[in-house]
Formats: C-alpha cells, sequence, structure tokens
C-alpha cells in the first residue's frame, strides 16, 4: 500500500511538469484553449498543473489529443511534437536518466505571445541547446530564473562586431523593463530589435545599434514598445 501512494505521487508529479512544459510549447502557458478543449474551467487546469490532481481518463484523452501526442506519452514523458510551435523554455527532463540534462529552447515570437514580432533577415533559426546544470551555474551569472532562460537566433547586421546572423544569444525572458542599460531583445510594433538600450534623462530610450553604419533612434512614448527579453551572452561565429 505505501509503495502504491508514494508510485501514484511521484506519477502526479510528473504528470504536472509534463502538463506546465506542454502548455508552456503551445500556448506560453495560458490555460484557457486547452480548458476550452476538454470542457472544463482554467481553474480546473490550474489544479492539475499547480497541484497535479489527476484528470478522469475521458479528460487525459482530451488533453493528449489537444497536444497531438498519445495518452502515454502524456503521462510518462516522450518528445513534444514539432507542431507545439517555436516557444524557448527550459526544461528539467523528469526521468531519472536526463536529471542532469537542461533543454534551452527557442524563444517563441509567434501569436502565442500575442503579438507575431518579425524578425527581418533572420537566417534559420538555433531550436534547442542541452546543457548541465553545471553549465549554466559557472556561465550564466545572473537570470531571473532557468525556466526564463531562452535561445534567439541573431539577425540582421545592426550588431555586427557583438555577433553575426545566425549566431546564438542567451536571453532572459523574465526581464521586461529597461532598468538599467544593457542589450535587449524588444519590440516595437510587429518588428523585432535586438539594441543596446541607453536612457537618457529627458529624452527617454534610445536604441543604438553595435554596427557604427546604423543610426541610433529613440524610442517615443508613442510608440508601441515591448521588452521581451534581456541578452545576457552572445557568441561571434567566425568562418574558416
Amino acid at each position: 500500500m505505501l509503495f502504491t501512494r508514494y508510485a501514484c505521487t511521484l506519477l502526479s508529479m510528473e504528470f504536472k511538469h509534463r502538463l506546465k512544459q506542454l502548455l508552456d510549447a503551445k500556448d506560453s502557458g495560458n490555460m484557457t484553449a486547452l480548458a476550452t478543449h476538454c470542457g472544463v474551467s482554467p481553474q480546473a487546469v490550474q489544479q492539475w498543473v499547480m497541484k497535479g490532481l489527476m484528470p478522469r481518463k475521458k479528460r487525459l484523452e482530451s488533453i493528449a489529443q489537444y497536444f497531438g501526442i498519445s495518452e502515454s506519452d502524456l503521462m510518462y514523458g516522450g518528445e513534444a511534437p514539432a507542431n507545439l510551435g517555436t516557444s524557448v523554455v527550459i526544461s528539467h527532463h523528469d526521468q531519472k536518466e536526463k536529471s542532469k540534462e537542461i533543454e534551452i529552447r527557442q524563444y517563441n515570437t509567434g501569436g502565442a505571445m500575442g503579438h507575431g514580432v518579425l524578425l527581418r533577415d533572420q537566417p534559420g533559426v538555433i531550436q534547442s541547446w542541452h546543457v548541465s546544470p553545471e553549465w549554466i551555474q559557472k556561465n550564466v551569472k545572473q537570470h531571473t530564473g532557468v525556466d526564463n532562460l531562452a535561445i534567439v537566433t541573431g539577425f540582421g547586421d545592426s550588431m555586427r562586431g557583438m555577433f553575426n546572423p545566425g549566431d546564438p544569444l542567451l536571453v532572459d525572458r523574465g526581464v521586461q523593463t529597461v532598468e538599467f542599460d544593457s542589450v535587449y531583445f524588444f519590440r516595437v510594433g510587429d518588428e523585432g530589435f535586438i539594441k543596446r538600450l541607453q536612457r537618457i534623462p529627458g529624452e527617454g530610450i534610445i536604441a543604438i545599434s553595435e554596427n557604427k553604419a546604423y543610426k541610433e533612434w529613440t524610442i517615443k512614448p508613442e510608440m508601441d514598445f515591448e521588452v521581451l527579453a534581456r541578452v545576457l551572452k552572445v557568441w561571434c561565429s567566425t568562418d574558416f
């Protein structure tokens, strides 16, 4: 009896983490669409995710159908299907054999964010990394949480000298305001940018390119401006 209870508890914990991972990937954590599909309230979905309450068999089938996976993958793990979108989240694998592996995925620039963000001249994307917790600890000194780390693939040539188009950038999605001067991933309207943002008293926020062929410009109060993440690390590639 004790073993059965322990096994059920483990299954419940794995289920809630798995469900959260799938929700983050498909809907950026929003529970409304899944709730509608399953015919339950968003509060019910929240109970599944936050407390690990197990849905009935019929609900499990509906959840698996929503994500386009098998019920077995929903309960016990497995690779998320490609059609979940391009959300970039950090996911700690629950399986014991992968307990030391962290997956960093591509930042979602699609409609699930609420805005479809256009990244001009993006030469393909880096979809994910697999790193150890030690790599995070020793190489990423400041971040708001492992779950907020994501990859943005460099685009355009305005930041040449810092990184090249196609190079990986590690960003922190937990930073959504310009509290100090740094390099940020942000949008104005539906267009995405990576720039150094500098606050100038009396003028506002100045967007500065690393490539001096590009002029700096001011982010004005009337602009539809949103900080998506702060850039933590960049890699600048060299062709041989």
